[in-house]
């Protein structure tokens, strides 16, 4: 019986130390430095199942390219009108921040979790080639991300088809 008490206090602790971490915000990792368009690209997926990816087939020897594909975001209108819709959408999310609104079609928002305060970094792109919202949205630390990136998406795009 002992035993288990002990148990459950250690778990308890442990459990108010991790929560504790969280809100002091050193669980949220550090922004990539290397995020935005480049040569029509937005960065690979992570090699952890924590991100997904719209461009993941780009990367066909990737380790998580199966895990990370997501089928990019269509276009409502044009390229700033869906923007503007995702923008309004990404501004009604609990712990969205976005970071960079450009009018080059690329908008960067930072989504943060309530308790542990874990940041994802999500970015979005009108790619003008295939005529499509490209996506990537992963989790700054850890090697799961339990499926939150995937429905973040999932989300945006149940949101733009609401809006027809």
């Amino acid at each position: 019986m002992a035993l288990l008490k002990w148990t459950l206090c250690a778990l308890l602790v442990a459990a108010t130390t991790l929560v504790l971490a969280g809100q002091l915000g050193l669980l949220g990792g550090r922004m990539p430095d290397d995020l935005g368009v480049k040569d029509g690209r937005l960065k690979p997926p992570s090699a952890t199942e924590n991100s997904v990816s719209s461009q993941a087939g780009l990367y066909p020897d990737h380790p998580m390219r199966a895990y990370a594909e997501i089928a990019p975001l269509p276009l409502q209108g044009d390229g700033p009108a869906t923007l503007a819709r995702l923008r309004q959408l990404l501004q009604d999310m609990p712990g969205v921040t976005i970071v960079e609104d450009g009018g080059d079609g690329y908008l960067y928002a930072q989504c943060t979790t309530r308790w542990m305060k874990f940041v994802d970094d999500l970015e979005l792109w009108v790619d003008p080639v295939q005529q499509v919202v490209q996506v990537r949205s992963a989790s700054r630390v850890g090697r799961k991300d339990f499926g939150v990136n995937r429905e973040r998406v999932e989300t945006l795009r149940a949101g733009l088809a609401a809006l027809n």
